[in-house]
């Protein structure tokens, strides 16, 4: 027979339910652009609409092991992020600053290749 879920966690001890909540916000920390995708509720074809492309493009981005910055850039922009990019070192982290002239160049670019319409 069948059990909830709560049935089954009801025993936990405070000290395994602070674990498992530790482990549930590493997760949430960690995800593919699929995850994330879904996590903020963007559909394939939502987030194809925004960035002006096929939904088939989006779920070949989402597989991609390698890509460029600016493609990630603007698919993190799309849903409402914004990408950073750092190095992870033993006793500090730094943010690399490299790619900020990246966001100007395509931001004047996009507002070239796409005006903005007057009226709506």
């Amino acid at each position: 027979m069948a059990r909830k879920f709560s049935e089954l966690t009801k025993d936990f001890s405070l000290e395994r339910r602070a674990r498992i909540e530790a482990k549930k916000a590493a997760l949430r920390e960690e995800m593919n652009l699929t995850e994330l995708r879904q996590a903020l509720s963007f559909t394939q074809a939502t987030l194809a609409e925004t960035l002006g492309v096929g939904q088939a493009e989006i779920s070949k981005i989402e597989n991609r092991t390698d890509m460029f910055v600016s493609t990630l850039r603007r698919f993190v922009n799309a849903m409402g992020g914004e990408l950073e990019i750092k190095a992870v070192f033993p006793d500090r982290e730094v943010r690399i600053r490299n790619f900020s002239s990246l966001v100007q160049h395509e931001n004047r670019d996009e507002n070239q290749a796409y005006p903005k319409r007057s009226g709506g």
